[in-house]
């Protein structure tokens, strides 16, 4: 049955992850408690058991001792016990018994076996060893738990991003201070210098450059004036702002990147199943061989009940899979922690891990290792004319229009000269009056129409290119041509050279025609592309290079690559990319940045060795543990007690924790 409990007039209900945080924190504050509490009652425990007043010859005995040093002895074990015993019934009621229910089995037949010497049965009590036993493991729990915390910071970095209380300028012009919460859609919030952006929006006043680097990874302050967008959670430098809500609540930008993050913790592993896995047969493996410890000992060599039992007890305690169940939460938690820093997004671990295992990536290229718009890449002058001056003839011209083209050309240079009597030709180009000169920016079918020579050579070469090319022409003479492609993101030539060091094949696919499409790829130094591939048919180029027998990773951002992104063994969404994209994607990259698509790989890579190397630790330690505990070394003198196998086993956690803190994110692009 489940208490519904309400928040009140006016309160709001803590987020699930902020609560899930909060109960974090408190389990970590109890074992602490608890802890304290139980070693200081163990103080008189250790003086009053008689085994211990034996060795160090300091004996004192008083009428009652044997009861207050159960009292004592109970005290430690129910309390310090209790969140052993607890979980292990959770366990055995999930028929899934770990780790904790070796802990609790250990410490009761300890406890029973010690009251029941108390209390007349004939052996040696092992209350200081109980005592002592209870103390390391909450203390052992205690530094796993802070652990934990310390390395599922990604949420908790991301929540402290966003401010509270934001600015709102009412209808009036006044402001006033409103909570973020209570702001929509359409409100109007003024952003003062050094502050944080309070919402997703965009600039309807003010200039200034924003610190996104929390967000993004983007080191770069980002110059932002009227019509631009800003990020909930960044920072405005120097400029005083003026911006319209665009989103708010859930639907922000980093509510959404939360959530990421969020399904990427929770999110099921293939390496934690297999830990999983082994943890659970090392539990059957502890109980068994505790069992026959006890009777080999008590049985076949004929020692006393307490030597047997506390061999069983150190052999559980020293198998506990602590180190094994942390081996891989520990580092897919620094992981998740480590990527989200650097706007590298794990949306499905097991896309994460197959990462690792990349043989060739395939981007897409218009939007991913281009940058998705026209640019001039190439001017030419005819006749020994000055390129510089046909450009700036053509960008004067094109200034006045609208077309893609003409603002690709008018914003590839400054300065601009009057231009009198402006003409759009539909479909040919645009004209105008220059230094009184006619001065046209024509397309090559204007050129044949109106029989104007031009150099076919160069032109055939630009063409051969798979550029598009425009002709300036001044008094009905051509003085040189003007060539624009999709620009190549200066990032992509780095993506392609780190991507063949680590053996991984480059390649693309476009819907561009052969010559555009290797113009491009032999500029990047792509060997294997696609070319005049429709939208539909990139999920089949994923099929055919995996058919290969090679792990495929795709990479790209629009609407029409969610089939080759779901294709993919890794699916990677660059940019943030649509809606569709992000929500078939595996891997999600903040920035239009073809480099972080490669450092994620790196960071597979990086966290697939941690995993491994935690794993060989946990399971190893116990191929010399357990029959180190079992006392195989009894005739050297060495017999290893319950509190040293805690010692041992919380050792081992720590080694796990400490190598999983040592994962190094992977240099962004």
């Amino acid at each position: 049955m489940h208490e519904h409990v309400h928040a009140g007039p006016g309160k709001k209900m803590p987020p699930p992850e902020r609560a899930g945080r909060e109960s974090h924190a408190g389990m970590t504050a109890d074992y602490r408690r608890r802890f304290i509490v139980c070693t200081v009652l163990t103080v008189p425990v250790l003086m009053l058991s008689p085994m211990l007043q034996e060795w160090t010859g300091l004996v004192f005995r008083f009428p009652g001792d044997a009861i207050l040093l159960l009292a004592f002895s109970t005290a430690i074990y129910v309390y310090g016990g209790y969140p052993f015993i607890r979980s292990s019934v959770e366990e055995l009621r999930a028929r899934n018994p770990g780790m904790m229910t070796l802990i609790a089995l250990a410490i009761t037949v300890a406890f029973l076996y010690s009251a029941a010497v108390a209390f007349g049965f004939e052996g040696k009590a092992l209350f200081w060893e109980l005592a002592t036993l209870v103390d390391i493991m909450l203390l052992g729990h205690w530094i796993q738990m802070r652990s934990l915390m310390g390395a599922s910071s990604a949420l908790d970095a991301l929540a402290r991003l966003m401010p509270s209380v934001a600015h709102r300028i009412g209808a009036d012009g006044s402001v006033e201070d409103s909570p973020v919460e209570a702001l929509a859609p359409g409100d109007r919030v003024m952003v003062r210098p050094g502050e944080k952006v309070p919402v997703d929006g965009t600039i309807t006043d003010g200039e200034s450059s924003i610190d996104e680097s929390m967000l993004t990874g983007e080191s770069m302050p980002v110059e932002k004036a009227p019509g631009d967008g800003v990020i909930g959670g960044s920072i405005n430098a120097e400029g005083s702002l003026t911006v319209i809500v665009d989103k708010s609540g859930d639907e922000s930008y980093l509510s959404s990147i939360m959530g990421l993050v969020r399904a990427a913790e929770e999110s099921r592993s293939r390496s934690q199943d297999l830990a999983n896995r082994a943890a659970r047969w090392l539990t059957f493996i502890a109980i068994g061989g505790g069992a026959a410890t006890f009777l080999a000992w008590r049985v076949a060599f004929g020692q006393e009940s307490a030597f047997a039992i506390e061999r069983m007890v150190t052999v559980m305690v020293i198998s506990c899979p602590h180190a094994l169940g942390l081996a891989v939460p520990l580092v897919v938690a620094v992981s998740t922690a480590l990527s989200a820093g650097k706007g590298l997004l794990i949306r499905d671990r097991v896309s994460f891990e197959e990462a690792r295992g990349i043989r060739a990536m395939i981007f897409d290229k218009t939007g991913t290792l281009t940058e998705g718009r026209f640019g001039v890449t190439d001017s030419v002058a005819f006749g020994g004319g000055d390129e510089k001056e046909a450009l700036l003839l053509a960008a004067s011209i094109e200034a006045n229009s609208s077309h893609p083209i003409a603002s690709a050309i008018a914003g590839s240079i400054e300065g601009r000269l009057p231009v009198e009597g402006f003409r759009s030709l539909p479909g040919r180009g645009a004209e105008g009056k220059v230094r009184g000169r006619d001065v046209k920016v024509v397309s090559p079918g204007y050129m044949r129409e109106n029989g104007i020579a031009f150099d076919r050579d160069a032109y055939e070469r630009l063409t051969g290119e798979g550029k598009t090319v425009v002709f300036v022409v001044s008094e009905g003479k051509a003085v040189g041509a003007i060539a624009l492609a999709d620009r190549i993101r200066p990032e992509s030539m780095e993506a392609v050279r780190r991507l063949k060091e680590m053996g991984i094949t480059p390649m693309m696919v476009t819907g561009d025609n052969r010559n555009a499409a290797g113009a491009v790829a032999r500029e990047l130094g792509i060997e294997e592309y696609f070319s005049e591939v429709l939208p539909d048919k990139k999920a089949e180029k994923v099929r055919e290079v995996r058919a290969r027998g090679l792990k495929v990773a795709f990479v790209g951002d629009g609407v029409n690559d969610a089939p080759a992104l779901a294709e993919a063994d890794a699916g990677i969404a660059i940019g943030a990319g649509t809606d569709v994209a992000v929500e078939t994607a595996g891997i999600i990259l903040v920035r239009s940045n073809p480099v972080d698509a490669v450092s994620i790989i790196g960071l597979a890579r990086a966290t697939h060795r941690k995993m491994a190397e935690n794993l060989a630790w946990a399971t190893g330690y116990n191929v010399f543990a357990i029959p180190l505990a079992a006392g195989v070394l009894y005739g050297y003198g060495i017999l290893p007690g319950p509190a040293f196998g805690a010692i041992l086993m919380s050792l081992s956690t720590v080694i796990v924790a400490i190598n999983a803190r040592r994962l190094k994110a992977p240099e962004a692009g």
